[in-house]
């Protein structure tokens, strides 16, 4: 049998892996909204500099202080100086000296004053003016007393009197009253930390201090300075002496903060005699040779390292808060610190323990410090053979590390510490040699997500990597690209920076080059427009910077992802910049953007709606060549209503409300005229002894269910049925510039003027005058634009619709006022002007006469809440022979209530352009926020679905697994099936309402039921009813297809109106059903007329898996095929008749056939290769009557073509053959009809009733006329019926409500 040959070919070739997954993109899983605004706390709320430093050194040089005592020997040298080998005098100038150039190296800009042994009054004189120097910026004081006592506990340090004679006290609290705030305090002397912890109480005695000053209002006194921003370094604890060994300086906490290698490099030799080689000691130490500013050097190397090493060590043992503050705010600060990390590290081999406000936690024991051991030893390990004139070797200590970086790399994520080297990878950066490899690295990283992002913002990679942007090396170009994309994708606020410092040239010279591939491209164009993006001086600068012309010549580029970036690139250039905008004009931009409205990708075609609605000018100021362009860009959008696309038919209401915006009044007078036309024609068709209530003429219906777009006095469709949306609109003559007065409508039901006005206007340039244009065609533009808003608030969709109503909600808005008189408010004028006005002071006579004066929508009131007013309206409240009211949209906002032209009430209701309620209507997508989050997600990383270590890739392959296993399954039980009896009731349940339309899932036990109110999802194993879901259309559901069933399932509902629905999480809680998409299959097709007892095949939809597309067809004389990745209309095919389409059948990937049935009894198969009106290859004309359904055999039997119609012949036919090859009677007419797609077995329902099942032979398997169980009742007429598509069960659902399954009779 044909069945074994079929499964085998599936199982060998990956059956699974091949089918393609619909509706299954970013667009369709995620919800489409910008990142989460997460606070940035890397950028620094306020930077601080040192700008002047006072040193103060209280040495008297050769007299101990009275309490300490000294050892013999003992430490000597400050700043690196003996001051015992010359006078003291002179020893305390040249220490005081080398001082400041040691602090020089550290802030060479600062200014500095010292004092030598000074009294109270100069420490006073050198702090207040250092202060007053310094405004609001930050004061250094440091203070060595290792020739004066120690401080006390009352808080005070010592100085000297004049005559050097006796040592007087300063108090901290006098010292805080000097400097001020923000200051640095570095403390040199033992028992330093008694000055912290004094300095902390007179801090917090100030702070309360000044709580009490500021909640005082009376206080005259100044009030105590906060000192809140302070920082202070101390020596030693409170309860420690500094270390007196000779072979260390007497100021080593000093020298540690001022002088780090050098100190390291001589307590590294102290400290490893017994290791070091042969001829190096402390001493040699001095002749290492270099600069300490000079990386290529040996001393410069090491700075470097230890630089690399202490930032390693306080970014990894700090809070990220404490780091910015200490280590990024202040480079003199941060040199400070860093420095401070190694005083600890030294000085507590000592026994000192160096102390600090704020307070760090130990360091001194971080493995890094191994490090720079090893860096030292390498280093001294080559002095001896260097100062020999041999060359140095340089430290492999930023390879090694940039190693171990790799390393964390390949297996780091978010769950695991970050790591440590990232301090170094910035050190590294600025060197030309590990350049490249640091920021491939620094790109891996930052792929990671926008936590990585954010902890590279965090230790300051910022400014490094700005400054590369100065570069010309092309090399860097690809890295430093993908590095500001993922910045920018994080924190949009960089467009700031990288304007102040001209970046954007860099990037639109990436852009511009051609010989960059398409990806790094599409990053730059993506970082442009985050420069663009609400930032005037980055538009200007672009702009200046030729960004427009060099995105219009990328716009055809073959990456589907730079054309979408391109778009929005442009967009946001030219967004409420005119100067940009006339650019684009003068450049054709429009004209060049109008094929991307038909991409093959959706987001493309959206980024290009984007594009074209912001190049629609709001300025009020016009020109008829400004008006003649946006009314252009209106005319060639009109035709994304039809996309299948939710990005871009969104993108298109947020276009045409800037136009609304624009021409306000033309859509106003278009408003009114149709509202003229509805009343009009309701006049005609209201019975004359019929009353209608005001309340009655607005109507109280859902608003999507009252569209009707063909204005016609023959027909009336909905906005889903519409038969053409482009048809004649009104006539329309010109009163004003401004102001268009409409006439009367006309037009046929083909809609032919409409397309030829629409045509005509494209074919007109943009740079045609709008004066020059025919009256007609200037007309139908408004009337054409208005009708396409009226569609969308019948669009599927509800944020669509959602968004057209509230667009149409404020045009009608204004047509209510501007239809109204304006009445003076002057009391002592009212009984003037109570007559009723002149006839010619009437807006229009054709208009005026009843007109009504209405009251103004709610623009605020949602969907839900109309229709919630709707059902709970009382019938009591309606004359019981009222007719229905109007369904019209625009009627909907007019509420009559009193005569135009009668005394009126005595305040006006007043709306002007200044307070337009189109202008004041915010509409906007996350469209372009939703778009930057690829960036700010793993780009290089592979998909999950591709990761064999994955849980969705292994999820997925279950799935892959378990459905072979179903298959092989069904194999066994399908070469039984033409013989069996199918008369073995396996489930048998009621359903809510009869059953419109059925559908096995695949390989889920469950089924889809579809009734006149909703769907609901049976599960047949367990015989219970999992969820049931209302439909969102008013329209009964006639199609129901499973999406993706092989994996992660969809659910498709078509409904009459010719919506269709895609639905994920149909299984769970009814809360927690979503639609994925939805859209008009059928939008602008011609429908077919009909008389009143004609049958409606409604919308009859076919869905090939293989391909991912959908076939859909029904009253209409086309057949429409979409594509579900593109979300296209790709081809639309004539189908020849004038009768509806009432089944199809389709194999669109192995013979590029469609089958269609026909109302009329033909059957039809058409060629989608052929052109449109030349694709039918053949007719079948034996049946004479319904087609209930068509068949096409794929990759089973021979390939031939099942139909069978309501008379009960079944016929079988070939696609080479003129007529039929085998012919079948299934004894009686039919109500329903199924075949199986894998087992020669048909079914059908028969008008008995019974349900008759039977091989393609014409053998009758089984006929069923009850239902099983006790007295079981007879079946009732079967409304419709589906075969499982592998298991050999049959599904029927019959006017009764009851739903059963069948298989065939156990062995």
């Amino acid at each position: 049998m044909f069945v074994d040959g079929f499964y085998d070919v599936e199982e060998r070739d990956g059956y699974d892996g091949r089918l393609p997954v619909s509706f299954m993109s970013e667009r369709h899983t995620d919800k489409i909204e910008g990142p989460k605004n997460v606070p940035q706390s890397w950028r620094m709320k306020e930077r601080m500099k040192t700008v002047s430093v006072a040193l103060v050194l209280c040495l008297n040089v050769g007299v101990d202080p009275p309490d300490v005592v000294k050892t013999s020997p003992c430490a000597r040298l400050e700043c690196w100086i003996d001051p015992f080998v010359m006078n003291a005098q002179k020893a305390g100038e040249a220490i005081g000296s080398n001082l400041q150039k040691q602090y020089e190296r550290w802030q060479p800009r600062a200014r500095y004053k010292s004092t030598l042994d000074p009294t109270m009054d100069d420490v006073k004189k050198l702090c207040t003016s250092l202060r007053r120097n310094a405004k609001d910026e930050r004061v250094l004081f440091h203070y060595n007393g290792h020739g004066v006592p120690r401080p006390t506990v009352n808080g005070e340090i010592w100085v000297f009197n004049k005559s050097y004679t006796q040592y007087i006290p300063l108090s901290v609290y006098d010292l805080q009253t000097w400097m001020g705030s923000p200051s640095i305090f570095v403390y040199d002397c033992s028992n330093a930390g008694v000055i912290v912890e004094s300095f902390n109480q007179f801090a917090q005695q100030r702070e309360e201090e000044l709580k009490h000053a500021t909640g005082n209002d009376r206080a005259t006194a100044p009030p105590p300075c906060s000192m809140k921003n302070c920082i202070q370094l101390a020596s030693c604890a409170a309860d420690q002496l500094l270390p007196m060994n000779p072979e260390l300086p007497a100021d080593l906490f000093t020298a540690c903060l001022t002088t780090p290698v050098k100190v390291a490099l001589k307590w590294f030799c102290t400290m490893n005699k017994s290791k070091l080689i042969n001829g190096i000691s402390p001493d040699i130490i001095e002749k290492i040779p270099g600069r300490i500013n000079d990386r290529r050097t040996p001393l410069g190397e090491l700075n470097w390292i230890f630089t690399a090493i202490t930032d390693t060590i306080a970014w990894n043992t700090l809070s990220r808060d404490l780091f910015q503050k200490l280590f990024r705010q202040d480079l003199l600060v941060a040199s400070l610190f860093r420095n401070f990390l190694l005083s600890e590290r030294i000085m507590r081999t000592y026994n000192c323990s160096p102390v600090s406000n704020p307070k760090l936690p130990p360091t001194y024991y971080h493995p890094m410090w191994q490090a720079w051991d090893l860096a030292v030893d390498m280093c001294l390990k080559q002095l001896p053979a260097v100062l020999e004139s041999r060359p140095y070797i340089h430290s492999s200590f930023f390879e090694e590390q940039l190693t171990a970086f790799e390393v964390w790399l390949r297996h780091g994520s978010r769950k695991r510490p970050p790591p440590e080297q990232l301090p170094i990878v910035l050190q590294v950066l600025l060197s030309q040699v590990h350049r490249l490899r640091a920021l491939e690295l620094l790109g891996r990283f930052l792929d990671l997500g926008p936590w990585a992002v954010n902890l590279a913002l965090s230790v300051g990679i910022f400014p490094y990597v700005l400054k590369l942007l100065q570069s010309a090396a092309r090399e860097l170009r690809p890295l430093l690209v993908f590095i500001w994309a993922k910045i920018l994708a994080v924190d949009s606020s960089c467009q700031a920076d990288l304007v102040k410092d001209e970046g954007h040239k860099y990037f639109i010279s990436v852009l511009s080059d051609q010989y960059m591939p398409s990806e790094q491209r599409t990053m730059a164009a993506f970082v442009l427009a985050m420069i663009v993006n609400k930032y005037p001086a980055g538009q200007e600068n672009c702009f200046q910077g030729n960004l427009i012309a060099v995105c219009m010549e990328l716009l055809q580029d073959q990456n589907p992802l730079l054309r979408r970036w391109l778009c929005i690139c442009l967009g946001r250039t030219w967004k409420e910049f005119e100067a940009a905008r006339w650019c684009g004009v003068r450049n054709r931009a429009n004209e060049t953007l109008y094929p991307l409205l038909e991409d093959p990708v959706p987001e493309v075609r959206a980024a290009c709606v984007y594009a074209l609605g912001t190049f629609i000018s709001t300025s009020l100021e016009r020109s008829d060549h400004g008006s003649n362009i946006d009314t252009n860009i209106g005319i060639h959008l009109l035709p994304v209503n039809s996309d299948g696309s939710v990005l871009v038919r969104k993108e298109l209401v947020v276009a045409l409300h800037r136009l609304v915006i624009q021409f306000e009044m033309n859509f106003v007078t278009v408003a009114l005229q149709l509202l003229e036309e509805d009343r009009q024609r309701e006049d005609q068709d209201r019975p004359m002894n019929l009353s209608l209530t005001p309340g009655e003429a607005l109507g109280s219906g859902n608003y999507g269910r009252r569209l009707s777009l063909n204005i016609t006095s023959s027909t009336k469709l909905t906005a889903t049925n519409t038969a053409n949306m482009y048809q004649s609109p009104p006539h329309t003559s010109v009163g004003s510039p401004n102001t268009l007065t409409a006439g009367n409508t006309s037009g046929g039901a083909d809609g032919g003027g409409g397309l030829m006005a629409i045509e005509r206007m494209r074919r007109v340039s943009s740079t045609t005058n709008l004066s020059s244009m025919p009256l007609s065609t200037y007309s139908n533009i408004f009337s054409n634009i208005w009708r396409t808003l009226l569609n969308l608030v019948g669009d599927p969709h509800p944020e669509i619709s959602d968004f057209a109503k509230k667009l149409v909600n404020a045009v009608t808005l204004k047509a209510t006022v501007t239809a109204r008189p304006q009445f003076v408010r002057d009391s002592t004028l009212r009984d003037i002007n109570s007559a009723p006005s002149s006839p010619t002071n009437r807006l229009n006579d054709s208009i005026t006469p009843d007109l009504k004066s209405y009251s103004p929508p709610d623009l605020t009131t949602s969907t839900s809440s109309e229709s919630s007013q709707t059902r709970g309206s009382s019938s009591a409240d309606q004359p019981r022979n009222a007719k229905l009211p109007s369904n019209k949209p625009h009627s909907l906002t007019f509420t009559p209530s009193r005569k135009m032209f009668d005394r009126g009430p005595t305040i006006t209701y007043e709306v002007t352009d200044e307070t337009s309620p189109a202008r004041s209507l915010t509409l906007t997508t996350n469209f372009c926020e939703w778009s930057s989050k690829y960036f700010a997600q793993p780009i290089m990383k592979a998909p999950e679905q591709q990761d064999p270590e994955s849980h969705v890739y292994q999820e997925r392959n279950w799935r892959f697994l378990r459905n072979s296993g179903i298959r092989q399954e069904a194999a066994d039980q399908q070469r039984r099936a033409t013989i069996c009896e199918w008369n073995e009731q396996i489930f048998l349940n009621k359903n809510q309402n009869p059953p419109t339309a059925l559908r096995f899932h695949d390989y889920e036990p469950q089924i889809a039921v579809a009734d006149k109110e909703g769907f609901c999802i049976w599960n047949w194993e367990e015989g219970t009813r999992v969820n049931y879901c209302y439909n969102s259309s008013c329209q009964s559901i006639s199609s129901l297809q499973f999406i993706n069933p092989h994996d992660i399932s969809l659910l498709l509902s078509g409904s009459d109106d010719g919506s269709v629905r895609v639905w994920k999480d149909y299984t769970g809680d009814v809360r927690a059903v979503s639609m994925v998409t939805a859209w008009q299959v059928l939008c602008g097709a011609q429908y077919l007329p009909r008389s009143t007892n004609t049958r409606s095949a409604g919308l009859v939809l076919h869905w090939e898996e293989e391909c991912g597309t959908l076939i859909a067809s029904g009253d209409i004389s086309t057949i429409r095929i979409w594509d579900a990745q593109k979300e296209l209309k790709t081809h639309e095919m004539q189908t020849g008749s004038q009768v509806s389409v009432t089944c199809l059948a389709a194999d669109t990937v192995r013979r590029y056939l469609v089958i269609a049935g026909f109302a009329d009894g033909l059957i039809r198969a058409y060629d989608t290769r052929c052109p449109s009106n030349e694709c039918e290859v053949m007719t079948g004309r034996e049946h004479n009557s319904w087609i209930l359904n068509v068949h096409l055999q794929k990759g089973v039997g021979d390939g031939k073509i099942i139909s069978a119609s309501q008379l009960g012949d079944v016929k079988f036919w070939d696609p080479r053959s003129r007529g039929s090859t085998k012919s079948l009677s299934c004894g009686s007419r039919m109500s329903s009809f199924a075949i199986h797609e894998r087992t020669e077995v048909f079914a059908g329902g028969l008008s008995n009733p019974s349900i008759n099942v039977f091989n393609l032979a014409g053998d009758e398997l089984s006929c069923i006329k009850y239902y099983d169980g006790f007295m079981g009742q007879r079946i009732a007429a079967v409304n419709c019926m589906h075969f499982h598509p592998h298991k050999v069960f049959l599904a029927t659902g019959c006017v009764d409500s009851y739903l059963s399954i069948y298989s065939k009779k156990s062995d």
